[in-house]
């Protein structure tokens, strides 16, 4: 029995998340769901966004399924979903950017970087530590290598030009991958960037440091029809978390109109962790099928609903068990 966490988060999360939720209940209906409250809500209510109960169920479940949370600009609020990457050491971040000609899986690390979490507070400035660290920075290439490795190459972003942290990170890349029979190159994220939207077909896997990564996937969306369309997943050693790409969206929030392709996605990346790669691809392809008979929302110049275009691709989930 595989158990799933289910989070709805904040905004429209509350729209999205139940419709993945209701596909992979229609692909694995022996999976077991509960529902955890986390969030700018739960904490409006509570003062509390995210405690030590909440931790402990999530770290109950087999795999978490997980919508946007909205952060307020607030100095008493931390930010939930850093906690959870911390507390639950989900040390990957995975963001596939896929679609049509583009093929690029982003490997992030997760845990470190400019989103450490060490941070403090004088008169006159505020800091941030921007931390890397000879472990971290192993582990998540060797994630990325054992992607590359069925693929084709790996590339690693970095600015050590400037950053001798990024030294440090592409000399533990470059070993890594040598030592896995990886091809390999280093390029700087500024230019990476750029020719990643210029080029995206010389690119395949690519791994980076926390907030590069998280830059340059979000400009990446726009290879494929943007933030609405890009799952991730944050994998750790126990522990596995599946979220779409894009926030909370407030402003659009409750009004059926949100694109919920990314967390389907996301829901078929979990079936994939938890060993249903079949599973997975029969979501992917109905996704696919849905799309091109014309149904979509509204950011892909169509007409659907979030509840809608969810109910087609159950449809053609059905027709492909059927």
């Amino acid at each position: 029995m595989v158990k799933v966490a289910v989070v709805e988060g904040d905004g429209i999360g509350h729209e999205v998340i139940p419709v993945a939720r209701d596909i992979l209940a229609a692909v694995r209906p022996d999976f077991e769901f509960f529902d955890v409250e986390v969030g700018y809500g739960l904490w409006e209510r509570t003062g509390c966004a995210c405690g030590e109960e909440t931790m402990a169920e999530l770290r109950s479940a087999d795999a978490i399924l997980f919508g946007a949370i909205t952060t307020p600009p607030d100095p008493d609020y931390r930010s939930v979903v850093l906690q959870i990457r911390h507390d639950l050491d989900l040390y990957a971040n995975v963001r596939p950017i896929q679609g049509g000609d583009v093929d690029i899986v982003i490997v992030r690390e997760n845990t470190e970087g400019l989103y450490s979490g060490i941070e403090w507070t004088e008169p006159d400035r505020a800091c941030t530590a921007r931390v890397v660290t000879r472990r971290g920075s192993e582990r998540v290439a060797r994630y990325a290598c054992t992607l590359a490795k069925s693929r084709r190459h790996l590339t690693v972003g970095n600015k050590a030009n400037v950053l001798k942290s990024d030294c440090l990170f592409v000399e533990v890349c470059m070993a890594e991958a040598a030592r896995a029979n990886v091809p390999c190159t280093a390029r700087y994220i500024d230019a990476l960037c750029l020719d990643v939207l210029m080029h995206p077909d010389r690119y395949d896997v690519i791994v980076t440091t926390n907030i590069f990564g998280d830059i340059l996937s979000d400009a990446a969306a726009y290879l494929v029809g943007g933030l609405g369309m890009l799952p991730s997943a944050n994998i750790g050693e126990r522990h596995a978390l599946f979220e779409p790409v894009h926030g909370s969206a407030p402003d659009i929030a409750g009004q059926n109109i949100a694109n919920p392709i990314a967390a389907i996605r996301s829901a078929a990346m979990l079936l994939r962790h938890v060993g249903d790669p079949a599973a997975a691809a029969a979501v992917e392809e109905a996704v696919r099928r849905v799309v091109d008979a014309g149904i979509r929302t509204p950011d892909l110049g169509g007409t659907a609903g979030t509840r809608e275009f969810g109910a087609a691709v159950l449809r053609e989930v059905g027709r492909g068990k059927a």
